[in-house]
């Protein structure tokens, strides 16, 4: 059976990532346009009237023209759309109306730390008051607070309390998630983290894709001893472990001052990428560490973070294939300076967003939101930020080749916005527009979810 979108008052036909220059700020958009979809993958889209399905006569136009003057267009679902209907080669094809709306890539967050234990909200009024990370991290707070009630909880209990954080994030448009591990920091907890993302990943519609983020933060009984706890945390039976349950693609560290040096850090990814884990690492966040130069020589997939980056951290990324990973909602929560990004976007490179969802400095589900800070703080266009959040994030999580773009044979990951062009979308903050959403082909949230 195939799928027919119809009725699409704009396309964003995102390409596939990595995605830079004049592409980047103005990919293909498509007016009253369709997407055919058959087997879960993106069969044909161009405009409605060339689609090579005739499933009868494309709605009314004047029926866009009033949807394009509505800054909340309701779309309708005539009688029977969303139904099997027959072609006119007497074929069976399924019928979706978009209702003037647009339709877009579904969203890909390529960095969170979304699977915790409990919360952090009182840290979250002591900064309000004042009291800066290091004051808060001196008290017991931080990350040495989400350490505690992580290792308390048991693999269910991470289940359950990250279940609707992930349920919400699909609602809002995110089809794909990168979840990192970070807050066990010892072997027994961080499988345990990393299991309860296996688990999640086997009961929920949008996927997952799960990194080892052992190298976070030194934990307390390894207090002055970060030499120590990377021989714990990189030991022969915990890597093999991690591979031979297949618990991890990725391996991440936080180069930082205060959590691991430049060398500490090509120490735990060098360990990991011989167990055949993928390395990323978070850098330049508070300091320039140094971090971006090791990504690129470590061929990282990404370097997250950037706010400290300088001309040769640029000129680095430039001469490789690291995603640059920019996470403004960590700017926003922390009321910190921003990365450069126009910078970034300007020197060429294939700039990614994520929300860095985290229950410390980044308490942020949602990405459509991260597009809107990205917009008023970063200087981003909607079209920029809807490729860093797409075709970019994808490439940041080796997964440009079916995720992320509208493109033949690309995996039919789609989302029908309640808005006819994609401008309205962040400019409406903190509105879910997202009418439908759309995983391999099938709608697992909307009207018949």
């Amino acid at each position: 059976m195939r799928t027919l979108i119809r009725h699409i008052a704009q396309l964003v036909a995102v390409p596939r990532g990595p995605v830079s220059g004049d592409d980047f700020s103005h990919p293909p958009v498509i007016d009253r346009a369709a997407v055919l979809i058959d087997g879960g993958r993106i069969a044909w889209f161009g405009p409605e009237v060339e689609a090579p399905v005739d499933v009868g006569r494309p709605p009314d136009s004047r029926r866009d023209e009033s949807l394009a003057d509505s800054p909340s267009p309701q779309p309708s679902r005539p009688k029977g759309e969303g139904d099997s209907v027959i072609d006119a080669k007497g074929e069976g094809v399924t019928v979706i109306d978009a209702g003037g709306g647009t339709v877009v890539p579904g969203l890909v967050d390529c960095h969170t730390h979304v699977v915790f234990a409990g919360w952090r909200e009182r840290e979250f009024v002591q900064r309000i008051e004042g009291a800066d990370y290091v004051e808060i991290l001196e008290a017991g707070g931080g990350i040495k607070s989400s350490v505690r009630m992580l290792r308390a909880a048991d693999e269910q209990t991470l289940i359950d309390e990250s279940r609707p954080r992930l349920m919400r994030m699909l609602a809002s448009g995110t089809t794909t998630v990168e979840i990192k591990s970070g807050y066990g920091l010892s072997p027994r907890d961080e499988l345990k983290t990393l299991r309860a993302i296996r688990a999640l990943a086997g009961e929920l519609p949008l996927e997952i894709v799960p990194t080892f983020l052992g190298a976070h933060a030194i934990p307390p009984e390894f207090d002055g001893r970060p030499d120590a706890y990377l021989d714990h945390i990189t030991s022969d039976d915990l890597l093999a472990e991690i591979a031979a349950e297949k618990l991890a693609e990725f391996a991440d560290a936080f180069c930082e001052r205060g959590a691991f040096s430049v060398e500490q850090s090509r120490r735990f990814l060098t360990a990991c990428r011989a167990a055949g884990l993928t390395p990323k690492i978070h850098a330049e966040q508070f300091t320039r560490s140094g971090a971006t130069r090791l990504a690129v020589e470590l061929g990282a997939a990404s370097a997250d973070h950037l706010e400290c980056v300088d001309g040769d951290d640029i000129a680095a990324l430039k001469s490789s294939n690291t995603i640059p990973v920019l996470l403004p909602g960590c700017s926003f929560f922390l009321g910190s300076t921003p990365a450069p990004a126009r910078r970034l976007i300007d020197a060429g490179l294939p700039v990614a967003l994520a929300t860095d969802c985290n229950p410390g400095s980044a308490m942020i589900e949602s990405l459509p939101l991260i597009m809107s800070i990205a917009a008023t703080m970063l200087k981003m266009t909607p079209l920029e930020s809807l490729v860093a959040c797409t075709a970019n994030a994808a490439a940041a999580i080796g997964r440009s080749d079916r995720l992320g773009a509208i493109a033949v044979g690309h995996q039919a990951d789609l989302l029908i916005l309640d808005a006819p062009n994609v401008e309205l979308w962040p400019y409406r903050v903190g509105v879910n527009a997202v009418r439908l959403v759309i995983k391999n082909g099938q709608v697992i949230v909307g009207e018949t979810w």
